[in-house]
């Protein structure tokens, strides 16, 4: 794993395999910040990263400057080797929490501009944390949810649905605060 751009580009991150995690490819993360650099000032956004596993987004978030990232994993070896590697990292800006994702969501009242959700693939219920990000408005106006998701899973008929994008098994589906609003001034 490898920290893609930012004040940490080209470092190498080694994680230990015994942590139960399937983190985002190389060329997949370089394909979604590719997509979000279009849309955000990494250096203006306030980033929740939910299911963070090794915390390979949330490096690359905070490498990238974000004005701060929350990191939210249930997994205590997890959890741990964040902490240790934002610490090696200097990382001001990234905190970490040991939560549930499902109750996080339930439960957070801060709103972030960009939400990151790379749940394991077989999941049973991920609709929930979807729903709880609009429900509970834990997106700033005009902020996205980006869910890493295998090919089965379909978001498409969800009201702030925006954009799916495939590459290989990985599979990004983008939902965007205030997209029905957009819908509407459109027609």
């Amino acid at each position: 794993m490898r920290i893609i751009s930012g004040k940490n580009k080209g470092r190498q991150i080694i994680t230990p395999t015994t942590l139960p995690v399937r983190p985002t490819t190389d060329l997949g993360k370089e394909s979604l910040f590719n997509i979000l650099n279009n849309y955000f000032f990494f250096d203006r956004v306030t980033v929740l990263d939910l299911f963070a596993g090794t915390g390979n987004i949330t490096y690359e978030f905070a490498s990238r400057g974000a004005l701060s990232v929350t990191a939210i994993d249930h997994n205590k070896a997890c959890v741990d080797f964040i902490h240790k590697t934002i610490n090696k990292l200097e990382y001001q800006n990234v905190s970490i929490i040991k939560s549930d994702a499902f109750l996080f969501t339930a439960k957070c009242r801060h709103s972030f501009d960009i939400i990151f959700a790379d749940p394991p693939y077989d999941l049973e219920g991920i609709e929930q944390i979807v729903d709880n990000v609009f429900t509970y408005r834990l997106l700033k106006p005009n902020g996205w949810l980006v869910v890493e998701h295998s090919k089965i899973r379909d978001f498409s008929a969800h009201p702030n649905f925006y954009t799916r994008r495939t590459y290989g098994k990985l599979n990004f589906s983008f939902f965007v605060e205030g997209i029905l609003e957009n819908k509407e001034q459109e027609n």
